[in-house]
């Protein structure tokens, strides 16, 4: 780091941390599950004979053209269930798939032309896995009936950073949102529409995207930008970014505070970012300490914008 500083957080911590149930291990299943059916969809798309070959199954393209159907409603239920916040619905849809599968795999072990062992091992799997699809789907069930589809809460999140640089300079950093993918790295782009307003683009799970527009309800050159999201946006939160000179003259403390106001926005949120709030908007603020002081982001997950820039951009009024 610039100047040999050390990265200086005052965090206060999250009222609440997102997720399906207050059972991690289930969550992490319902998510694994997901991930599962994604990649499982995609093989059957693309590679249908292969896959069919693995399951014991003669490839034939009636049986390569199911295979892609089945391959397409994998796809479905497994978007379904990393990208929604409530994916009860999408567990029990993998579940009917699941029944669907078996008894494909049934009937083709009538078949003498096919692999009878590869198929036994096929439909054992494909038992496992329903039994724990029907694990998760009942235990999301429960969560949802005994807290609500919408129950409301209230939860802040608040993080800071000291920045090796003027109010002014991190001020319009920030303030240029065509910068914003490069320091939050699970962003796409984002524009300005126009009349205070922002789109946003999210890069979502299996190639998919995110999209939701902004409002800045509050903006103050080289002090804050508060934003709330578009009535109506399933990320409904508000939040604010302030720049303020810090103590001894150390460069610019940066305080981002994110307020929302439903567990569905807070589970949403959570999966699009890959993490709980908290941690990411940590995550957000060291690359853009980065950005400001080396010039570029050297360690993050991924850069939407790879290459050295600029240590000091210049001002965008």
């Amino acid at each position: 780091m610039k100047g040999g500083r050390q990265l200086t957080f005052g965090n206060v911590p999250a009222q609440h941390a997102y997720g399906h149930t207050s059972n991690p291990t289930v969550d992490r299943l319902a998510s694994g599950l997901g991930w599962f059916s994604v990649g499982l969809g995609l093989a059957e798309v693309i590679a249908p004979g292969t896959v069919a070959g693995l399951i014991g199954i003669k490839p034939k393209q009636k049986t390569e053209n199911l295979l892609r159907l089945y391959g397409l409603r994998e796809l479905a239920a497994g978007i379904g269930i990393l990208t929604q916040a409530r994916p009860s619905g999408s567990l029990w849809a993998r579940v009917a798939g699941d029944a669907v599968d078996l008894a494909s795999l049934a009937s083709a072990m009538a078949n003498n032309r096919n692999d009878e062992g590869k198929l036994t091992f096929a439909l054992a799997s494909v038992a496992g896995i329903t039994a724990a699809d029907i694990y998760c789907a009942k235990q999301l069930s429960a969560a949802k009936s005994a807290n609500g589809a919408s129950q409301p809460t209230s939860s802040r999140v608040v993080r800071t950073i000291i920045v090796n640089c003027s109010p002014e300079q991190a001020y319009n950093y920030w303030h240029n949102v065509e910068n914003l993918p490069r320091f939050m790295t699970y962003l796409d782009s984002v524009r300005s529409t126009g009349d205070r307003r922002t789109h946003w683009v999210a890069n979502g799970p299996a190639g998919t995207h995110i999209e939701w527009d902004a409002e800045t309800v509050n903006d103050e050159p080289n002090r804050m930008v508060a934003w709330k999201a578009v009535d109506g946006s399933q990320f409904e939160h508000m939040g604010s970014v302030k720049f303020e000179p810090a103590p001894g003259q150390r460069g610019t403390l940066v305080r981002v505070t994110m307020d929302y106001s439903s567990t569905r926005t807070a589970a949403a949120m959570g999966k699009l970012l890959k993490m709980d709030i908290g941690r990411r908007i940590n995550h957000d603020l060291r690359n853009f300490k980065q950005m400001l002081e080396v010039g570029e982001v050297t360690q993050s997950e991924a850069s939407v914008h790879p290459g050295m820039h600029a240590a000091q951009p210049e001002p965008v009024h």
